[in-house]
């Protein structure tokens, strides 16, 4: 016969460190998965201090303060009669733990701390937390003195163990443990869980949900069973947004997934599950019953509680939940909703009236402010939707000027209080970048200044002269290159100064109380080529683009120009990528491509062969050897390598001031705690760059032997 479970599975946009509101989504969580029916809740990874506080973790009062928010959830009696599943960082012997602890009824069942950490990338999780080695063992845990009072127990089992219903067997895994070869679902189904558990904190990449999806696919179609994966969603304090998506499987097939933005606080999604049909589909190959025969066993921590109803209580009127396709976005869509997502979380909880962007005309500030639209079109939506927390939010950061009573009537609307977007002219702008920033501003309702800094600039050059009796002139003018780079760099760092000066009192002039964040816009090529000035519009509070190659942002301005409506964009897509810094003419105009001496396209693929693949320079010319050899001679190739690895060098100690950036790529190189190297290269790569002449020098003579 059958017997069908309804379970739940959430997305929470925890905070790190913010217990109270932290508590209030968990209670929440459980309290709409009870509404649906569900007998089962599991949350994202850590969720009760949140994924986020790094080295917080190794503060006393963390693990005192989870303590603390468990044991209310452990007093709420408008929580029993659901299995509940939560996570904690918990000391045990003395050592740091990451822990799933599963209560019920006001007890606790089992305490499953995590086996194999999240070491890699931007997880650092073994600088906080130990790892679990004791496979398939248990330990007593002596509880709190404060906790043992509360639920009556004076110790409970921790460890690596299953947790045993009157009806079914739930198996834990927790987050990587899933990426691992020998993931802990493999042995646990064998020895009889039914049901897989993963809480997680997974943050966003692009084009990185259809790897998770088809691991737990691939899991429930080997081993069957029903798995449920939680995830963490939102911006919780760091560059990482997480990306929800908590889904549902069953022997291969999904049955329910939550979105995977949103700006939604708390989404809770259930499906209706048959335990019969793990069995069935189990017992059906005998392989995998041979296996099962001989598999580990397990120790089970048992929970006085059934997730189905029995026989003689059957309900004709239940439906089980269909599979659906899973749903992955574009990249395009991606960048749309993630960053806009993350920004807004930054934007409410750090408590400012809104954001400052220097509009250029470019195409990297033109996808930086299409961010903000999107972020105001999701705000809008929400709001309209009646969405109790968005619209406190959202009347929090716009403040009194629009009324107690405010709802944004569109995203244009909601853009004039919140967004604020200037450019900042000189006699080398033209009056295309400047058309194109006012045409932009008005297509989305930023509130625009249109200024030029001449003056500005010439004081500053005037003062030079004066101390020195020397005027810099433009290499255009008969000036050195150092004249010239001093004279862009001028420019450009006033433009910060600038940026903040109006980002701090434009609000002033408006009335407003709430003073705004400044917005970069330097994509992650000119990053990791370092094309961009040290102290310049790059350097700001927050960048939602800092992570995204310019070619995915082409591709996200054509997204945006159909989906949004804004044929203005067509300006940005055709325009030359120019920074406009020195001085123009018929004959000259400035190009970033041919000052970088590399397209974007080649900086994208030197970015993926030197994090992903870990190239150095004669890897990086082997390996191009094969890719570009139809098209650029060996030599060709070879000064392209050791051209990117000199400028990379030479401005590798811009990312060690880089503004935070919301992490969107797999070759980003934040320096802050995913791409780890030194600020300081022998830019000559001497033995390096005599190793890739070497091999030119030999394939040249081998060629001309030839023929």
């Amino acid at each position: 016969m059958v017997h069908y479970t309804t379970v739940a599975t959430c997305a929470l946009n925890q905070w790190a460190l913010d217990f109270e509101g932290n508590y209030q989504r968990i209670r929440e969580s459980i309290l709409q998965a009870k509404a649906l029916n569900a007998r089962l809740r599991i949350g994202p990874e850590l969720e009760i201090p949140g994924y986020g506080c790094y080295d917080h973790f190794l503060e006393r009062d963390t693990v005192q303060h989870s303590w603390e928010v468990l044991g209310r959830l452990l007093e709420d009696r408008s929580l029993d009669n659901i299995l509940i599943d939560t996570g904690m960082p918990v000391l045990h012997r003395n050592t740091r733990y990451n822990c799933r602890v599963i209560i019920l009824n006001g007890k606790i069942v089992l305490i499953r701390p995590k086996m194999y950490m999240a070491n890699d990338g931007l997880y650092r999780e073994m600088r906080w937390f130990v790892g679990w080695t004791k496979q398939a063992q248990t330990e007593e845990f002596v509880l709190p003195r404060f906790i043992a009072r509360m639920t009556g127990q004076r110790s409970v089992m921790f460890g690596d163990a299953l947790v045993s219903t009157d009806d079914s067997c739930l198996g834990i895994e927790l987050c990587e443990e899933l990426f691992t070869p020998e993931s802990p679902h493999i042995a646990m189904s064998l020895d009889g869980a039914e049901i897989i558990i993963n809480s997680s904190g997974s943050h966003h990449e692009l084009r990185k949900l259809k790897r998770r999806v088809d691991l737990i696919t691939e899991a429930t179609l080997k081993c069957g069973g029903i798995y449920l994966y939680s995830n963490q969603k939102g911006c919780d304090g760091d560059r990482m947004y997480y990306d929800g998506a908590a889904m549902v499987l069953v022997n291969g097939e999904l049955l329910a997934m939550t979105s995977q933005f949103s700006i939604a606080d708390v989404e809770v999604q259930v499906a209706t599950v048959d335990l019969g049909a793990v069995r069935s589909f189990r017992a059906a190959i005998a392989s995998r019953s041979m296996q099962a025969a001989r598999a580990q066993t397990y120790p089970r921590a048992h929970a006085p509680f059934a997730l189905s109803v029995e026989l003689v209580d059957f309900d004709n009127s239940i439906r089980p939940t269909d599979p659906i396709p899973a749903r992955y976005h574009t990249p395009a869509e991606e960048i749309n909703m993630g960053p806009a997502c993350w920004l807004w979380d930054y934007l409410r909880r750090s408590g400012q009236g809104g954001f400052f962007l220097p509009l250029s005309g470019g195409l990297d500030s033109c996808s930086t402010a299409l961010i903000v639209h999107s972020m105001c079109r999701q705000v809008t939506a929400a709001c309209k939707r009646g969405d109790q927390q968005v619209l406190h939010d959202v009347r929090q950061c716009v403040g009194a000027a629009a009324g107690p009573d405010y709802v944004p009537e569109s995203a244009q609307e909601l853009a004039s209080h919140l967004f604020y977007t200037c450019y900042m002219g000189t006699e080398n702008s033209s009056k295309e970048t400047r058309a194109r920033a006012a045409h932009l501003a008005k297509a989305i309702g930023s509130y625009h200044v249109d200024l030029n800094m001449d003056t500005v600039v010439s004081a500053i050059v005037a003062l030079f002269t004066l101390v020195t009796a020397r005027t810099p002139r433009y290499e255009v003018h008969g000036g050195s290159r150092a004249e010239n780079l001093a004279l862009q760099n001028i420019q450009a760092r006033l433009r910060m100064l600038l940026a903040y000066l109006f980002a701090a009192l434009l609000p002033w002039v408006r009335g407003r109380q709430r003073s705004v964040l400044v917005l970069g816009s330097a994509n992650v090529d000119e990053s990791l080529r370092g094309y961009f000035t040290k102290y310049d519009c790059s350097s700001a509070d927050l960048n939602p683009i800092g992570s995204i190659s310019k070619a995915d942002l082409r591709k996200y301005v054509a997204y945006a120009r159909d989906q949004m409506k804004l044929p203005v964009l067509d300006e940005f897509l055709e325009a030359m990528p120019s920074a406009e810094l020195v001085p123009h003419s018929e004959t000259y105009a400035q190009s970033d491509e041919v000052e970088m001496g590399m397209s974007y396209e080649e900086l994208s693929v030197f970015g993926r062969l030197r994090k992903i693949e870990g190239c150095g320079p004669y890897s990086m010319v082997t390996h191009l050897l094969h890719i570009w050899g139809e098209k650029l001679t060996p030599r060709e190739i070879a000064d392209k390598v050791k051209r990117f690895f000199f400028y990379y060098s030479i401005n590798r100690h811009k990312m060690t001031t880089i503004t935070p950036a919301y992490h969107a790529e797999t070759y980003s190189p934040d320096d802050n705690r995913f791409d780890l190297r030194p600020f300081l290269y022998n830019s000559s790569w001497t033995w390096q760059f005599k190793a890739v002449d070497d091999l030119i020098d030999r394939i040249e003579q081998r060629e001309t032997s030839a023929k």
